[in-house]
C-alpha cells in the first residue's frame, strides 16, 4: 500500500550531508511507489515560537508564516523523516524551530511513523544519544500513536559529501524503500 512520506530536512545547506540522505530515502520511497515530497526547512519561513500561550487555547498559531503549510502536511502524512545535522550536540535550530512550532496542532499530528536521520563530524553513536533523545521526546512523548520507525546515524561525515562515501548511503536509500 502506498504512503504518505514527508521529509523535512533541517539541513541549512541543499545537498549536505543529512539532505543527501534524506534524497536518498527519498529515492527509495519513490521507487516503492510511495507519495514523496521533501521540505527543505531552510527555504521556508518559519518564525521562532513567542511563548505567547494562544495555541493553548485555540489550537492556532497568531504567527502568519509558512510553518501552517508545513503543520497540515504533517498532518496528513503517514510517514514524517525528521533529519538534522549535528553542531554542538543535539538537533540544528531549523529542526528546534520547527518542533517548538508544532505545539497547536500536536492532536491532530497523531498515527505517524517516524524516522529520524543524523550526521555529525563525530564518529561516535554513543554521542548523538541527545539528538535522539530530543526527537522521541517530542514524537513518542507529545503525539498520540507515535511509531519510531528506524535511524540513519551518519557519522564520520564532517565535510558536504563526506557522507557519499559510507554505507550510510545505502541504508537511507533501503530504509526508505522499505517505508
Amino acid at each position: 500500500m502506498s504512503k504518505k512520506v514527508l521529509i523535512l530536512s533541517a539541513s541549512p545547506r541543499k545537498e549536505g550531508n543529512s539532505d543527501t540522505l534524506c534524497s536518498e530515502f527519498m529515492r527509495g520511497a519513490v521507487e516503492a511507489k510511495n507519495d514523496v515530497e521533501k521540505i527543505f526547512l531552510s527555504d521556508k519561513k518559519i518564525n521562532y515560537c513567542t511563548g505567547c500561550g494562544v495555541c493553548n487555547t485555540t489550537s492556532k498559531c497568531v504567527q502568519k508564516d509558512e510553518m501552517a503549510e508545513i503543520l497540515d502536511k504533517m498532518i496528513t502524512a503517514d510517514v514524517i523523516v525528521m533529519a538534522t545535522p549535528v553542531y554542538f550536540y543535539t538537533m540544528d535550530a531549523q529542526m528546534k524551530t520547527l518542533i517548538d512550532r508544532t505545539v497547536s496542532r500536536y492532536k491532530e499530528i497523531k498515527n505517524k511513523e517516524f524516522y529520524y536521520i543524523i550526521t555529525a563530524a563525530d564518529a561516535e553513536i554513543s554521542n548523538m544519544q541527545k539528538t535522539i533523545e530530543s526527537f522521541r521526546g517530542f514524537t513518542l512523548d507529545c503525539l498520540d500513536g507515535a511509531v519510531e520507525k528506524g535511524i540513519i546515524y551518519g557519522i564520520g561525515a564532517w565535510n558536504k559529501g563526506d557522507i557519499l562515501k559510507t554505507s550510510v548511503m545505502r541504508q537511507s536509500y533501503e530504509m526508505g524503500k522499505n517505508v
